[in-house]
This record gives C-alpha cells, structure tokens and sequence, in this order.
C-alpha cells in the first residue's frame, strides 16, 4: 500500500538494536512482519506475566502496537495513559524495540527509553487496518478486543517521536 513513498525508513521485525540506533526524531517509517498489540486491560498484566516469569512468547524485538483489534479496524490509543505508558520500559528492558501509539510520552519515559522507541500512527483506521495481514490472540483471550493479538503487518505507517532521550513534543 505505501511502497511508492521511497523516502520512508523500512523496519521489519524482529528488530535488531542497529535498526533503531541512527532513528532520528521525525523520521518515516513503515513497518512489516510481526507486531503484539496492547492496551491499559492487558499491558500492565503482560508486565506482571513477564516479572513472574510466566511469558509463552518472546518480547525479544518485537514492535507494540497500543490498539485494540476489531472487525471494525485497528487504531492507536492514547499510549499515555497510566496504565500503557507504564508497561513502555519494563517491557524495553526485556526486549521491545518499538512502541507504536499516540500521545505525548512523560518525560520520565522518554528519559529511560535507551533501547527502544515510541513511534506515532495517524488515527486513520481504514489505512492501517490494510497493512494487516494476519492475526491471532496469543494471551488473555477473555479480554475480546482488547486482548494481545500478533498480527503480521506489511507497512505499517508512523513517525518517530522518541528515541535517544528526545521527544517530537517536547
């Protein structure tokens, strides 16, 4: 859908320490392979999962996609809400590389992403629910919705708007 934007940097997961280190702020990215989604039901309870040492699959380079998934479409929430933004660096610091959203981040999180990146989506949810190729719930399936789905997305659009310690909104 968007291969003719030549300027865009592509990503595909699983993503290596390398592929985000020369991101810069305001950078265009599409991204491919696959992706876990996450919202404020099930990402504080990922966290828990992980510090109980209870995870089935690997965080290791994987983008989040803050959204939850639904017949209608897929389309980023507010990654600033208590609940979301607080799972950002517990789940970089086990591996996470991508943290795909909307909103301005504190400045506490931006301070300690050194790993990993926040990238924004336009809210547009005809778009990017086309990137989808497939999906499957992979944890906490009484969620519906807002359960974690991998999905496998092909060009997946966003903006870098953290990383290296910078924000776009700050």
């Amino acid at each position: 859908m968007f291969d003719g934007l030549k300027s865009m940097i592509k990503l595909t997961t699983p993503i290596k320490d390398e592929d985000i280190e020369n991101l810069k702020i305001g950078d265009k990215v599409l991204i491919s392979g696959k992706v876990y989604t996450g919202r404020d039901a099930v990402l504080p309870r990922l966290v828990k999962l992980i510090d109980n040492k209870k995870l089935t699959f690997s965080i290791e380079g994987i983008a989040i996609l803050h959204t939850a998934v639904s017949e209608a479409g897929i389309s980023p929430t507010s990654s600033n809400k208590k609940e979301i933004e607080s799972s950002i660096i517990p789940l970089s610091n086990v591996g996470a590389k991508i943290h795909i959203g909307k909103g301005k981040l504190s400045r506490d999180t931006v301070k300690q992403m050194k790993k990993s990146v926040f990238i924004i989506t336009p809210s547009v949810a005809g778009i990017l629910t086309k990137t989808i190729l497939s999906k499957e719930i992979v944890a906490f399936k009484e969620e519906a919705i807002e359960a974690i789905y991998k999905l496998e997305l092909k060009n997946f659009p966003g903006i870098v708007a953290v990383c290296n310690g910078e924000s776009i909104f700050n």
